[in-house]
């Protein structure tokens, strides 16, 4: 067990020394299965340095520095890997970055040019020998490269992206205009289209042209603190610096917006590959930063998130937004409270931070501080001037915090103006409508707005489950039985399903099912004032009153 155990604690390189070859190599596929890259490569290096000429250890440790962001030693045991496998694609591409870090620019291009294999890799290959070839002083030659490439449709926005910004700092005005223009109008909500152009309107078009370029953006994605800070800056008169600068920096972009893209799109370990690249050239690149560690959040590592959360540069106006999610990622490794005192910082920082509050309130709620979140949240309601659609969130989250702090009419009056501001909303018809349907009031009303929430997302199983009970509160157990079936389906795994389900199977007579669905929900983990009542079921079986179930039994089921 000593390798998965060593694994799990990031070691050190002497601890990796007193391992054996074989130990240190269990240890690095353990750490490998667990996404820790960096156990993984000390590990793999370690039993590298007892077996020097391994190949399988060689491109193995390689990859795991690499993704680890240890770009200096991916670049040394490239290098070797190179000796053995002189066509290694990935290898090609380290040193060709490497090259570019250093201004070596034909080094660079002779290395990309043999890292392609595929569509992506195509795209990313042609874009950073493009840069090479401005880097070379060769504008046309790059301009070139980006058209002659040919492939799939969406190509087209990154080759007018990249060919704009090269023709902008090369000082060809007029056709960087054209393309910035032509991939703008082709999707005006990408952020960084949208930052390309309204600087190069702002340098060399009008205040008015840049301004609209940007509020475009912000009609769609209101409030983005790099369009935020942008428009500041053109209102006050002044002309945006263009979004690249020279051909380190237009290297970076290519491998942060690329692997930005594959990391959302389910390509995570080039997707971390490309963005570790991206920040070895630009390592204060606050969106490479901020996807690196959106990166992590997926694949579970809160602590690498909070660290990469914590180089994003003081100075960036997305230093704030890193700051947030530094907390929630707190929380996630169970260090609520100082979770809680980071958000409380902010917020005394800066009261009327509405991001930093809603943060402090989701994780009050989900931590069951009901009484605390509905009172945050009032901190954020109260800094809305005129709600709008946006803002039924924050109704949503305070009315549960009140009802389960028991304030239920204050709960009913946030659930409604929700479904004011945001009439379909399938989760707080879920919510109000059961709400009704288990005090015993407005049950036709109760009903439609489930049935609404269901028909809205049908195969959401805490929703359907809701239909389900409601069935079973008013006594239709057929439907309710069909209903929480298909609930359980679609949500095996819950507790509180599995538990709703036996209970119906229970009052229809179906008693052997009925024990079996509470056995299982058991195994699942309830809460354990819920586990309590299971057990007692499976002990006892039911009482005659179904009453008896409370509603504090449906927490997930409502959402909350």
């Amino acid at each position: 067990m000593l390798p998965g155990i060593l694994a799990a604690q990031a070691p050190s390189r002497q601890d990796a020394a007193r391992t054996s070859t074989s130990g240190n190599y269990l240890a690095a596929r353990h750490a490998g299965a667990q996404r820790d890259a960096a156990a993984a490569s000390t590990y793999y290096r370690a039993a590298l340095r007892s077996d020097p000429k391994n190949p399988e250890l060689l491109e193995r440790a390689f990859i795991a520095s690499l993704t680890e962001g240890n770009i200096d030693e991916a670049v040394r045991l490239a290098e070797r890997v190179l000796q053995t496998k002189k066509n290694d694609k990935t290898a090609r591409l380290v040193l060709g970055i490497r090259a570019i870090k250093n201004k070596q620019w034909q080094s660079a291009r002779l290395n990309i040019a043999q890292s392609v294999r595929g569509p992506v890799t195509d795209l990313t290959a042609a874009l950073l020998i493009a840069w090479t070839q401005y880097g070379s002083k060769d504008p046309k030659t790059a301009i070139d490269v980006i058209d002659r490439l040919q492939g799939a449709d969406w190509y087209a926005t990154f080759k007018d992206l990249h060919a704009g910004m090269i023709l902008d700092i090369a000082g060809k005005k007029k056709d960087a205009g054209k393309r910035l223009e032509k991939v703008q109008k082709s999707d005006a909500t990408a952020l960084r289209i949208v930052e390309a152009y309204g600087s190069f309107l702002s340098r060399h078009g009008s205040k008015d042209e840049a301004l609209a370029v940007f509020q475009g953006f912000e009609k769609a994605l209101p409030n983005h603190p790099l369009i935020v800070d942008e428009v500041t800056k053109v209102e006050a008169g002044e002309k945006l610096p263009p979004l690249v600068q020279n051909a380190q920096a237009g290297a970076a972009e290519v491998l942060y917006g690329i692997g930005s893209a594959l990391g959302r799109r389910g390509g995570e370990d080039l997707g971390l590959a490309y963005l570790q690249l991206a920040l070895y050239l630009e390592p204060k690149h606050p969106l490479a930063l901020l996807s690196l560690a959106d990166l992590y959040e997926a694949m579970k590592k809160p602590q690498l998130a909070i660290d990469i959360y914590r180089r994003v540069p003081a100075d960036s106006p997305l230093h704030r937004n890193a700051e947030i999610q530094l907390a929630t990622n707190l929380d996630s490794l169970d260090k609520t409270d100082e979770a809680k005192l980071h958000l409380k910082k902010l917020i005394e920082e800066n009261p009327t931070d509405r991001e930093a509050i809603m943060a402090l309130g989701n994780i009050e709620r989900s931590r069951k501080n009901y009484a605390e979140c509905a009172d945050t949240y009032s901190k954020a309601v109260s800094l809305i001037a005129n709600p709008q659609k946006p803002n039924w969130l924050v109704f949503y989250f305070r009315g549960i915090c009140h009802e389960r702090a028991k304030n239920w009419p204050a709960a009913e009056a946030d659930l409604k103006k929700a479904l004011e501001l945001y009439p379909d909303q399938a989760h707080v018809l879920n919510y109000l409508g059961y709400s009704w349907v288990d005090q015993g009031v407005n049950l036709d009303e109760g009903m439609r707005m489930i049935r609404r929430a269901v028909e809205q997302r049908p195969d959401d199983g805490y929703i359907v489950d809701s239909l389900g009970w409601a069935y079973y509160r008013i006594g239709n157990l057929e439907e309710a039985t069909k209903h929480l079936e298909r609930a359980v389906e679609l949500k095996p795994d819950d507790p509180t399903i599995n538990d709703h389900l036996g209970d119906a199977y229970w009052k229809t007579g179906r008693q052997l099912e009925a024990q079996f669905q509470w056995q299982h929900a058991t195994a699942l983990k309830p809460e354990p004032d819920e586990l309590k009542k299971i057990e007692d079921k499976l002990k006892n079986g039911m009482p005659d009153d179904n009453n008896a179930t409370t509603a504090e039994q449906n927490t997930k089921r409502n959402g909350g």
